[in-house]
């Protein structure tokens, strides 16, 4: 792992000294996100789902640092229009999708199957060997996250989790869990931020640093 990795995982610890036990966790997690041609997957409800957006916008495009397009994408396209310039207003990015975005589908679902099916259905879909599920429920408990979870692991996905304190059933169903020290889904939620933000900051740095 890379000197400026450590140093952001050592700020935000100094910034939110109760996350400091879930370190080897991000560790772990980082590692998951950066492997060649990994494939990110967000399910949540409700400020979960925002959340998702939210994981989705730092991972697909430049975050903390410059993310410059690879040179062969560089050189494919300028063969074909020289001189347009569009790859430099273009960034590398780590392939994510929000599960919850996908609406008509979601109600599909929800009204043919049942909503608690609509994540685990886009997770056989979406989701290849080594591919990661990052699924967040305050309560550990939501029925729908955790059948997108059990489904993932079928598949051979990585699953981290973001739940509150003590992990609820996800905890029995994800690979790496990050249990925020709080009960309350608005403080549980308020946690979630800086570590997904540490996630994609870090993300970030092992990869273009």
């Amino acid at each position: 792992m890379k000197k400026i990795t450590l140093e952001l995982i050592e700020e935000t610890i100094a910034r939110f000294p109760q996350l400091a036990f879930l370190k080897d966790n991000v560790i772990k997690a980082v590692g998951a996100l950066t492997r060649k041609g990994v494939k990110a997957l967000i399910c949540g409800n409700g400020g979960s789902s925002a959340d998702g957006e939210h994981i989705v916008g730092e991972l697909m495009k430049e975050f903390k640092i410059k993310r410059p397009v690879s040179r062969e994408f560089k050189d494919a396209f300028n063969r074909s229009y020289p001189g347009d310039g569009l790859p430099e207003k273009l960034a590398g990015a780590i392939a994510a999708i929000n599960l919850s975005s996908h609406t008509a589908l979601c109600t599909a679902m929800a009204n043919d199957c049942g909503a608690d099916y609509a994540y685990a259905q886009q997770v056989y879909g979406y989701c290849g060997k080594g591919d990661a599920l990052i699924a967040m429920s305050a309560s550990g408990n939501a029925a729908n996250v955790i059948n997108a979870a059990k489904t993932a692991r079928a598949l051979g996905g990585v699953v981290i989790a973001f739940t509150g304190k003590d992990g609820g059933r996800l905890k029995e169903y994800c690979d790496i869990l990050f249990n925020v020290p709080e009960t309350e889904t608005y403080k549980v939620q308020e946690l979630h931020l800086p570590l997904y933000h540490l996630l994609c900051a870090c993300a970030e740095a092992e990869l273009w640093g």
